[in-house]
Order: structure tokens, then sequence, then C-alpha cells
């Protein structure tokens, strides 16, 4: 019996004022310097120090609640609403047993375990009346996914001569060691995302693509995953490539490293190298996302069959996926001081 859907995000601020509290909840823990938070804080301003991606996700829970008959809850890892609050609310509303959308289609600690712990904390918070949740299972491969971007791409435009660049959030080389169980060989974030381009660039009749990071945050003597979106433009801009399409496959919804990252960095240093540029939507506005999320829930309530495109392993708590390893997913080692 499911009685109610939580969509659970990453969270971002709604104002000047929230940005600094929200990033020193993002980083705490992690050794960011504090000129990267001032640095990261100022592109905030640029927009307001409002993030989109709040919007967004009320955006999809308004679509998911057309399409189902549960009510539908929104929690946040990183600010208000705050998940442990989310959680509080339901226990109260009677709510004993729910599923879990992670907004992030991917495997790794940031992408899936760290959701699996705000899952834990926010259950530990509320007490003995918590309801039970379930985390749904990695969605990167499903074929509404794969669609919404293929098609996002379609509308950015892909003119002849551009290169067909998907990019990612990197993180720490360690982390994506550790993102799989050791019998896979790990690197299941990166393994994951580069599959789910492949799917894209298939579904474009694209042969030859590339799969790129941005919006690394961490210590500058820590390896994090490369190329970075601005240096691998200037280096297609050396290769003689005239234009480039850029798709955020890697986020399922715009937020400010997005927008700023790929909008305003990216898009300007291709400007200045005189190439032609486009960057596709993230596939979250589109209609089929909310689709695929009333899919992964009738995984659970109704044994619909688990659909998915890829060949790299996926897990979840899905009809097909198994819980995650107890090794899988790490966190990241940080560096001896």
């Amino acid at each position: 019996m499911v009685d109610a859907l939580l969509v659970l995000s990453f969270g971002g601020p709604e104002g000047p004022d929230e940005v600094r509290p929200f990033l020193e909840n993002v980083t705490r823990g992690r050794g960011v310097p504090p000129e990267r938070l001032d640095a990261v804080e100022e592109h905030y301003q640029h927009f307001g120090g409002v993030s989109p991606i709040n919007a967004r996700n009320r955006e999809l829970i308004a679509a998911i609640r057309e399409r189902i008959d549960l009510p539908v809850y929104f929690g946040n890892r990183n600010w208000h609403p705050m998940v442990e609050d989310t959680v509080a609310e339901m226990a109260r509303d009677g709510v004993r047993r729910a599923l879990v959308f992670a907004t992030s289609a991917y495997g790794g600690y940031s992408a899936c375990r760290q959701y699996h712990e705000d899952i834990a904390r926010a259950r530990k918070a509320v007490g003995d009346g918590a309801p039970q949740l379930v985390k749904l299972r990695q969605f990167f491969d499903h074929p509404l996914f794969v669609a919404a971007n293929a098609d996002a791409v379609r509308a950015a435009g892909l003119p002849a001569g551009a290169r067909l660049v998907f990019t990612a959030h990197s993180v720490p080389e360690s982390a994506d060691a550790t993102a799989g169980p050791p019998e896979e060989g790990g690197h299941r974030y990166s393994r994951q995302v580069t599959e789910a381009a492949r799917l894209v660039a298939a579904d474009l009749g694209v042969t030859d693509h590339d799969v790129v990071w941005q919006s690394r945050s961490g210590p500058p003597q820590v390896p994090w995953l490369g190329p970075d979106v601005v240096d691998h433009i200037e280096a297609l801009h050396a290769a003689g490539v005239p234009a480039v399409t850029i798709a955020p496959v890697g986020f399922v919804s715009d937020h400010v490293e997005v927008i700023w990252d790929l909008d305003t960095e990216a898009r300007e240093r291709a400007e200045e190298l005189g190439m032609g540029f486009a960057r596709a939507s993230t596939a979250g506005p589109d209609p089929r996302f909310a689709d695929m999320v009333v899919e992964l829930v009738d995984e659970h309530r109704h044994g619909r069959a688990a659909r998915g495109l890829g060949e790299v392993p996926r897990a979840g708590c899905g009809v097909d996926g198994a819980l995650c390893a107890p090794a899988c997913c790490e966190p990241p080692r940080r560096p001896a001081r």
C-alpha cells in the first residue's frame, strides 16, 4: 500500500539573503575555500539571488498531480522546504508508506546515495511516527527521459558542422571510482552519464559526440572529472569546429549552475571564439518527464514492467532493480591535511 509520493530535490535559494546560507549548507564539511563560495554567490546574485530549481520542481509536482491519484509532497536536501519538515508534515497527515522520486537520474554518492541518507536523516528527525520511505530507481536510460532530451536537442538546433556536446556535473575522480559495486568496477556515475549521452545521440542519429563536465567546486589540488566544458569548447575551436550544441543530459532541470556555466560562461567563450552556440533545455519541463515519474511509481503500485534502453547497470528499488550494495557509491574520502 502506497499512500503518497515525495519529490526530493537539491534545493535552491529564492532570494538574495538566502544565497550564502544555502551555499554553506551545500558545501559544509567539503573543504571548499571561502573565495570559491564568494564567486558562486556572485553568480546567484547575478540572477537576483533566485535559483530556478524550486520553481521548476513545483511545476513538475503540479504536472504529476494531474496524472496521479496520490498526494504529492515536496522536500529538499539543502534549502526550504527542507525534507525533514516535509516528512514531519507527511506524518501529521497520516502518511504511512510513501515513494520518493529524487530529481537525479544517476548513481553516485551525491546523485543517489546521499538521497538515501537524506531520507534516513528525515525519518530519524521525525521519530517513531515517520512514514516508510522508498526511493525510486535510477532512470538515466528510461525511454521517456531519452526522448525528452533528444527532442530538446532538436529544438535547440544541430546545424551542419556543429559538434554535439553533452554535459553533466563534475565530481571528484575518487568519488566516481566508488560509484558502483566493486564487482562492477565502480564508476557508475560517469558510465551512466556516458550511456545516457549515447542513447540520446542514437535517437538523434548522431554517430559522434562528446561528454564533458562542468561546475566543479572542490579544492584545486583534488582531481575532478574532465574536461571542463569551456576548456573543451576551446579545444574544438582549435580543431576547426565551427559550432557547438550543448546538451545538459546530467541535469533534469535548470538551476544556477546550468544557466551560469552554460548560458553565460560557455556561451560567452564560444562567441569570443566566433563559434556558433546552442544550448538544449533540460528534460524536466517536457510533459513526458512527469509521465515517466508516474510510470516509476506504477512499477511499485501496479507491478508495471520497468523500462530501460541502456546496457549499463542501474540500481534502486524498482521492480527490476536491486537495493544499493553496501559498498556502492560511498562518500569520497577527504584528502589528509
